[in-house]
């Protein structure tokens, strides 16, 4: 991956750019794991079967595919920095209407509500995550994306302690305070991202090399198909363990938890990956991004087969310990998938965005086995998805050992 411009890696725009990028990344971890907690809200409290509750997980992620490729042409014209604060804007507007829904207990709205959410979110996934990946020396990519995703996962630690108690303990509340808490946060995000709109604007980062989105190359290149693939899976896989690790822990055949301490313990689960992260940040300054994304892939299928399989305390800390494994896969994967030119970075960072779709796809899937099958056997899928991303690894240290 080559440095976009000397200018956009001075120190000062470099620091301001990480900063801001701190915020985008907990925010993000937060209402994502709020999201993932409205299924057991949604089961536990109401009755919903899993295929429907887990339809909020099909609505918050399935703009990714809806918009993931006009969002790459806004962001080509317009520029990281204004795409970014136009994602935020969405984001807040999406969040009020979330409060609503989620206090007049209306499916339709709220579903509505999540789809514009994860458009905004779908902005910052394309910009943030290709900015703070070509701007900077190569060799640190994915040691930045690491520790970034470390405050991702702040973020998602902190949503089950303080989401627990409004949303899963108490039928009667309605779950407003730990929305409007990202709601306040959203609205600083984005005042901050007005204030530095033009950060980039002295360097070739600031927008795209290209006046157009040119997918046909990007779509060409086997490791960018391939990072798609595997990207698709891994999100598909935590989104759907993420979703229902909380109804297991409930079940008498794993801890039999009451809804408010399963849903807290979803925090050791996000924990592991905040952990693994910021551990994959140093470990990937001394061995190739490839090598520890099989042993986690690998060690992942392993978890969850067993989690699937065996249940009670055993299955139950298995499963959670998946988090653990899933800490660097989401940024290495979309590192080595990333082009080296960085006239492609956009069109590559639309196609693998797009692939998050996995996480409306694996869960829905699983939400039908679990109605049929039962909770355990419905994760099985899960472990198939981790055996994707461990062929991906392997593919590319294979390339990469020719290469050398």
């Amino acid at each position: 991956m080559k440095t976009i411009s000397p200018a956009a890696t001075s120190p000062r725009i470099s620091r301001r750019l990480f900063q801001l990028s701190i915020g985008v990344f907990a925010i993000g971890g937060f209402i994502t794991a709020l999201v993932s907690l409205l299924v057991p809200r949604l089961t536990a409290l109401y009755g919903m079967d899993y295929s429907h509750a887990l339809l909020v997980q099909l609505a918050f992620h399935l703009s990714y595919l809806l918009f993931a490729v006009p969002i790459g042409r806004i962001i080509t014209r317009r520029g990281y920095m204004r795409s970014a604060t136009l994602g935020l804007a969405i984001m807040v507007v999406a969040t009020a209407i979330l409060v609503v829904a989620n206090a007049l207990r209306l499916f339709p709205l709220l579903l509505t509500a999540l789809l514009l959410l994860s458009c905004g979110i779908t902005f910052l996934q394309i910009a943030s995550n290709t900015v703070v990946a070509v701007v900077g020396a190569a060799e640190g990519a994915a040691v930045r994306l690491n520790l970034l995703q470390g405050c991702n996962s702040v973020g998602t630690i902190a949503a089950p302690l303080v989401g627990a108690t409004f949303l899963i303990e108490k039928r009667g509340a309605d779950g407003g305070p730990p929305f409007l808490l990202a709601l306040v946060i959203l609205i600083g995000l984005t005042l901050a991202y007005v204030r530095n709109r033009r950060l980039l604007d002295t360097a070739s980062a600031a927008r795209s090399s290209t006046s157009r989105l040119d997918l046909r190359s990007v779509l060409a290149d086997r490791r960018v198909m391939g990072g798609m693939v595997a990207i698709f899976a891994y999100v598909g896989a935590e989104v759907t363990i993420g979703a229902l690790l909380a109804n297991y822990l409930m079940q008498p055949s794993a801890l039999n938890a009451r809804p408010a301490l399963a849903a807290r313990m979803l925090s050791l689960y996000w924990g592991g990956a905040m952990i693994g992260r910021f551990a994959g940040g140093v470990l990937m300054r001394h061995v190739s991004a490839a090598k520890p994304l099989l042993a986690a892939a690998l060690l992942a299928a392993l978890l969850t087969s067993v989690g699937a399989g065996v249940g009670g305390v055993i299955g139950s800390v298995a499963l959670i310990a998946v988090g653990l494994c899933n800490s660097i896969m989401y940024p290495t994967i979309y590192v080595l998938a990333l082009p080296a030119e960085a006239e492609r970075a956009t069109p590559a960072a639309t196609v693998l965005c797009m692939a998050v779709v996995g996480g409306a796809v694996i869960p829905t899937l699983c939400g039908q086995i679990a109605d049929r099958a039962g909770l355990g056997l419905s994760l099985l899928p899960t472990a198939v998805c981790y055996l994707a991303v461990a062929a991906f690894a392997l593919s590319c240290g294979k390339r990469d050992a020719k290469s050398a």
